[in-house]
């Protein structure tokens, strides 16, 4: 799973490198349309739709209007997407110490500018509105099992329980360290940078939305003025100068003093400038995150600096998730194969080039499509029934009480037997109920991507064809199938000498291979303690 994972999440991170790298200039190259050549006039194209949202399609991914039309890897993705595996590559070969002091910046660093874009965020006009009409839309939200089954694989992929990294990392850390608490702060600063994020959001959304609001205003005046100049509207019905300085107030005085006879010739012709109703279109804007993050940059002063800070901060994120991810890849096949150990850059230079010239098909043309089709439709079936099992095989097969003693003697003080009911009852359940969601959504309803058509300059739903449903089964096969394969090997490769009696049993795990006394395996006895 994590070599998939790997594909495309490195595709991510060279997105947000390639905007890095355009951010070092002024004005930013998707701040206005391109001009056609040996013309003074704007593509047209571009005039349809908004310049961030040509740029993003049209300039960075050259996108096609359907998944099924192919084509050669984008030239500036693919050296954006080498770049990455060269900086991953490198920081996996320099070692756990190196990694781990990369790891403080490239976690810490997003943190402290996602806090100062919050900062500024609330100096905007309208950002008060925003954060008002946050709890309004999040409280209907909490219903809907679509929100929960997105925001259950956003958690798992930004904290990344059941791609083996935190089992591989620990391998590093000390016994005695404090694990209960290293959770603790994990979730703990996911949840505070979601929260952050989402106020940040809606303060821009409210600024956009009291923009887009006064700009309404204004185009209004403009049909109204049409309207005079035509001879439509009498001579009466004339804004006065002053709605320029302050158009909300203005405007709505203006229109509430007009007479009934008028109000009802002018009112087919004006725009809903209702506050509220412009926020839902912002809310409705682009349905690409890094776009919709392009869009915020230029509402603030300075844009080039902001858009350095916000794409360094996504490059960030990106680089500590493959770091870990990657460290799920290269430690258990160390752990397996231990001829492995003598070369370690060798491994690790070879895995990272394989990577990347499979990650090669996500930068075509049609690649962004693919990107969608694994994040929104594949990753999460197989990652919350690998966690399901994980938390099967610690809490009822391995035992909670037993784990829980194990905690215990290794950091040296009592732990709540809370957390024994939590991994038995209430973390099982509900992972399931995200499972079952899952699961029915890609069962039951058609999987669709948002799509360029270039002939509206507009994103459009598209259906995938029926071969993607296919490979997304092919995918989840490919990755649920070796829990069961090894399962079965083991059974049919190991010894278990299990005796009955009344007595009381105690568990030991001793190693006895089949056939081939030299390999040694897990055997399962039961030893028996009489009663005294």
């Amino acid at each position: 799973m994590c070599c998939i994972v790997s594909l495309y999440y490195s595709v991510l991170m060279a997105w947000s490198l390639f905007y890095l790298v355009q951010s070092f200039q002024y004005p930013l190259p998707w701040a206005l349309c391109p001009l056609l050549r040996n013309s003074s006039d704007f593509d047209p194209e571009c005039e349809r739709t908004t310049s961030t949202t040509y740029f993003w399609y049209r300039h960075v991914l050259k996108a096609t209007d359907e998944i099924e039309m192919g084509g050669l890897p984008v030239t500036h993705l693919s050296i954006s997407l080498f770049a990455t595996w060269l900086i991953i590559c490198i920081s996996m070969i320099k070692g756990p110490k190196f990694t781990g002091k990369m790891l403080y910046v490239s976690v810490i660093l997003p943190y402290f500018i996602i806090f100062c874009l919050l900062i500024r965020s609330l100096m905007l006009e309208g950002a008060y509105f925003g954060l008002k009409n946050l709890l309004a839309a999040k409280v209907p939200a909490l219903y809907s099992v679509e929100v929960w089954r997105r925001t259950g694989n956003q958690i798992f992929l930004s904290m990344g329980p059941g791609f083996g990294s935190f089992t591989a990392i620990s391998s590093y850390i000390p016994q005695s360290n404090n694990c209960v608490m290293d959770a603790f702060v994990v979730a703990f600063l996911n949840l505070t940078a979601s929260l952050t994020a989402t106020l940040f959001v809606f303060a821009i959304m409210g600024h956009l939305a009291t923009e887009n609001h006064e700009k309404c205003y204004l185009r209004n005046a403009k049909t109204v003025q049409y309207l005079i100049a035509s001879r439509m509207l009498p001579p009466e019905a004339q804004l006065p100068d002053s709605l320029y300085h302050d158009p909300s107030s203005i405007y709505s005085q203006w229109f509430k003093s007009l007479p009934e006879q008028i109000k009802d010739v002018v009112l087919p012709y004006l725009s809903n400038c209702n506050l509220t109703y412009q926020l839902k279109e912002v809310m409705e804007g682009p349905g690409v995150a890094i776009v919709a993050f392009t869009d915020i940059i230029s509402v603030f002063s300075g844009s080039t600096f902001w858009s350095i800070i916000i794409f360094m901060m996504l490059a960030n994120l990106g680089l500590s998730t493959m770091i870990g991810i990657m460290h799920g890849i290269i430690i258990p096949l160390q752990d397996t194969f231990s001829s492995l150990r003598k070369n370690i850059i060798l491994l690790t230079v070879g895995i990272c080039v394989s990577l990347f010239l499979g990650s090669l098909i996500f930068v075509r043309p049609s690649g962004s499509y693919y990107v969608n089709l694994l994040d929104d439709y594949w990753a999460s079936l197989p990652l919350f029934l690998t966690v399901i099992l994980e938390n099967i095989a610690i809490a009822w097969i391995y035992g909670a009480r037993r784990f829980l003693a194990d905690l215990i003697i290794m950091l040296g003080r009592p732990i709540s037997p809370i957390y024994r009911w939590l991994w038995c009852f209430l973390s099982p359940f509900v992972l399931l109920v995200l499972f079952l969601s899952a699961l029915i959504h890609l069962s039951l309803k058609s999987i669709t991507y948002l799509a360029w058509n270039s002939s509206i300059s507009n994103e459009v739903i598209q259906t995938y064809p029926s071969w993607a449903k296919v490979l997304l089964i092919i995918l989840i096969t490919i990755t649920i199938l070796p829990i069961p394969a090894y399962f079965l090997y083991t059974l049919i490769d190991v010894n278990f000498s299990v005796s009955v009696s009344r007595s009381r049993t105690t568990v030991i795990f001793k190693p006895e291979a089949k056939g081939n006394p030299l390999r040694p395996h897990p055997q399962l006895q039961l030893r028996q303690s009489q009663n005294s």
